[in-house]
């Protein structure tokens, strides 16, 4: 077996940058045990895998641990390959079918747009090891479904968080697999910012999460009054992502570079 891959840093306009993703182009499926054994050795944060159907791609995500429903960075690499490895025309769209319905992607000069279902976060209590394990206070907490929105009060304490992940292991799960954490940006050049940790997929931390975008656009729209905002995801690595929210969608920009480009054997 030789399959050929790349490496895609998401979310960024420079290598090194933004979120890391390996995508594969398949001319058949490989079975669901063989994919996760490949993202596991790839251990990446997500690892997309895509086949051709009808009008676009068939595109699966997955984590080290397991299959995820809908991913954001991985989505805009796997745009990037079709259009920067000539698998698909610059100015067509490309068209995913996925778990979580048909995603649409486009190139817009140097920006990726991905039309994303928005995915709003309703407001809970909070789990009682949710303050212990990021160490801050919270002002509000909610969730969506998939992941808790935590929001906290200023961008210095955010970018110091230390989460115990021990601990938050005891509230995440397989429905609630992660926990956003957000606020206000103090830099004027961004809306808000945020970080993202999902141990329970074996992600401690995701460098520059697109779906968390999709629950941080409805919060932040209701709070600032803005269809459309510039935000930066704070983890070491770091990424901007453009966010405008429109009814029950919310389209995500974000820019991309290849890295690698390698075989599997």
């Amino acid at each position: 077996m030789q399959l050929d891959f790349h490496q895609v840093d998401a979310f960024s306009r420079q290598p090194f940058g933004g979120n890391p993703a390996i995508v594969y182009r398949l001319d058949a499926w490989l079975s669901d045990a063989l994919m996760q054994q490949i993202a596991a050795e790839h251990n990446l944060s997500e690892t997309a895998f895509l086949l051709p159907e009808n009008d676009g791609y068939r595109l699966r995500w997955f984590t080290p641990k397991t299959e995820v429903p809908l991913c954001g960075h991985a989505t805009l690499a796997s745009a990037h390959v079709l259009w920067t490895e000539g698998f698909l025309d610059q100015g067509r769209e490309a068209r995913f079918h996925t778990k979580s319905g048909l995603l649409r992607v486009r190139k817009d000069g140097d920006w990726i747009r991905m039309d994303f279902p928005s995915r709003p976060a309703s407001a809970c209590p909070p789990p009682k090891d949710l303050e212990p394990s990021l160490g801050v206070p919270v002002l509000w907490v909610g969730h969506n479904g998939g992941q808790y929105l935590a929001q906290i009060d200023s961008e210095r304490a955010l970018r110091d968080l230390r989460p115990d992940f021990g601990r938050m292991g005891t509230f995440l799960g397989p429905e609630l697999d992660g926990v956003i954490v957000t606020c206000r940006s103090e830099d004027p050049a961004y809306d808000f910012v945020s970080r993202f940790f999902a141990p329970a997929l074996g992600i401690p931390e995701d460098p520059v999460t697109g779906v968390a975008h999709c629950c941080l656009g409805p919060f932040w729209k209701e709070r600032l009054g803005k269809d459309a905002m510039t935000a930066y995801q704070a983890s070491e690595r770091g990424g901007v992502v453009q966010v405008r929210c429109d009814k029950d969608r919310v389209l995500l920009g974000g820019q991309a570079v290849t890295v690698m480009r390698c075989e599997l054997q």
